[in-house]
């Protein structure tokens, strides 16, 4: 079922990034990854209406207009230059969500969500949501602790308070 792990582990959750893990718990059935092979699509579909009514900004599609352009760069009379798109987004801009599945460790891809919620402008939180388990391997302990690795060896410094792992 819902697994999860907010790091830095010296910081307790805040009660909006509880509401997002309220969120996923109240569909965990219907999203188990050991009874499911859902695409990331599809869970966010699932999720949507739960982090609708937490007034976020979800995806609808794969069109231009279907997704969430988060800025990144501005230009000349504050032009956006540079954006990233992200799965989900806070009303205030602050949280972003992004729901993996199969990609989420075979392509790195949580490696890229990190990196671009690092860049987003005023994004403080990432919601990183993954399958627990993914064909013979398990996608949350993976990430987990190359979170926990990256936390401890205090090497590198993101300009992010914190990151929700979500394991489903």
């Amino acid at each position: 079922m819902i697994k999860y792990q907010f790091f830095p582990r010296s910081r307790g959750v805040t009660q909006e990034i509880q509401d997002i893990i309220n969120s996923f718990k109240a569909i965990e059935t219907q999203i188990d990854s050991e009874t499911s092979e859902l695409k990331s699509n599809e869970v966010l579909q699932i999720v949507r209406p739960h982090l609708e009514k937490l007034q976020y900004i979800v995806e609808t599609g794969k069109g231009v207009n279907e997704k969430i352009d988060v800025p990144v760069l501005f230009g000349q009379d504050n032009k956006i230059d540079k954006s990233f798109y992200a799965d989900a987004l806070s009303a205030d801009g602050r949280i972003v969500v992004e729901v993996e599945a199969g990609r989420a460790t075979e392509n790195n891809q949580f490696l890229k969500d990190l990196f671009e919620a690092c860049m987003m402008f005023d994004v403080e939180y990432l919601v990183l949501a993954v399958r627990n388990v993914y064909r013979t391997h398990y996608d949350f302990d993976r990430v987990y602790s190359f979170l926990e690795t990256l936390y401890i060896s205090n090497r590198l410094h993101l300009p992010l308070k914190g990151i929700l792992l979500i394991g489903y």
